[in-house]
């Protein structure tokens, strides 16, 4: 008996801020590719994540939320970045919320029903739900919204019916060679990991107290055997904001550089030291030229 014909496509997983985008792909790879937390719009660029298994091999686009309103250049740059997301990618898994539905759901729908592509709705975070029936009228909604869609309840969080979701996409699949090796999982850098995984740190632990107004820059990145030193400059937009991540004595900072680096060392599977500081740079975030220069290069 012959082997099976490798299939390969890539993936886009949509949907608006904090509908839990990152969370399932991270469980879907059974690794943490994407940061996470409860604030909104913590992705800012496309992450791509990779699962091969047997003769498929699934390229997933994780994207930061779609949203209504481009007040500052951050802002403009993450939605042209989800969108161009959509085009030419085999399979779109729009993830929407277990029984809401909102005014930014509907705009990530405009966006959506314009690709040709086949649709999945993963209906997330039904682990919440005590009375599971309550989600069979928000389930026929759904389906008169996109009646060409597929739709799949599931906990991304808690991995159900993960694997109903990889069925789904693996049959809309073409029969093409694998673009990567079968043990790569992501195609960017351990420096753009490592700045992520520090963002993600503020972000978890300041929460509402810092807007979004914040970068992370990797100045040093130096391999030396099985230790790994890096710098990372936290940027600001005021010095107030600097003061709240530095915290009282050092602490906030403290507690940010120690997370992140036991994170960068089960990902990278050595020794990390890693330096923090803060700087102030005012209006980064509505500065096109001060993107690019950070890295946000729509990529």
């Amino acid at each position: 008996m012959s082997e099976k014909k490798q299939i390969s496509g890539h993936i886009a997983i949509v949907g608006r801020p904090n509908v839990g985008k990152s969370t399932l792909l991270n469980h879907i790879l059974g690794q943490k590719i994407s940061i996470t937390s409860r604030k909104p719009q913590t992705t800012r660029n496309n992450v791509l994540g990779i699962k091969t298994e047997g003769h498929a091999q699934m390229i997933f686009v994780d994207t930061p939320g779609i949203h209504k309103g481009q007040k500052k250049a951050i802002n403009r740059y993450m939605n042209r970045t989800a969108s161009s997301a959509l085009k030419g990618v085999d399979v779109i898994v729009f993830v929407v919320d277990k029984e809401c539905w909102t005014e930014e759901d509907e705009w990530v729908l405009q966006q959506v029903e314009r690709e040709p592509c086949p649709i999945i709705i993963a209906v997330n975070k039904i682990d919440q739900l005590n009375d599971k029936r309550k989600i069979l009228p928000h389930l026929a909604v759904l389906s008169e919204k996109l009646p060409r869609a597929e739709i799949v309840p599931l906990s991304a969080l808690k991995t159900q019916n993960l694997d109903q979701l990889e069925k789904l996409i693996v049959q809309h699949l073409p029969e093409v060679a694998h673009f990567y090796s079968e043990d790569q999982v992501t195609d960017r850098s351990m420096r753009f990991i490592a700045a992520e995984l520090v963002r993600e740190k503020i972000t978890r632990q300041l929460g509402d107290e810092l807007p979004h107004q914040i970068a992370v820059e990797i100045e040093e990145f130096i391999e030396e055997g099985n230790l790994v030193r890096i710098g990372a400059l936290i940027l600001t937009e005021k010095e107030g904001q600097k003061r709240i991540i530095i915290g009282e004595k050092g602490e906030k900072i403290k507690n940010i550089g120690s997370q992140a680096r036991l994170d960068m060392e089960a990902m990278f599977d050595c020794k990390v030291m890693l330096s923090l500081w803060v700087k102030v740079k005012s209006g980064w975030s509505d500065d096109e030229r001060a993107l690019r220069s950070l890295g946000y290069d729509e990529r």
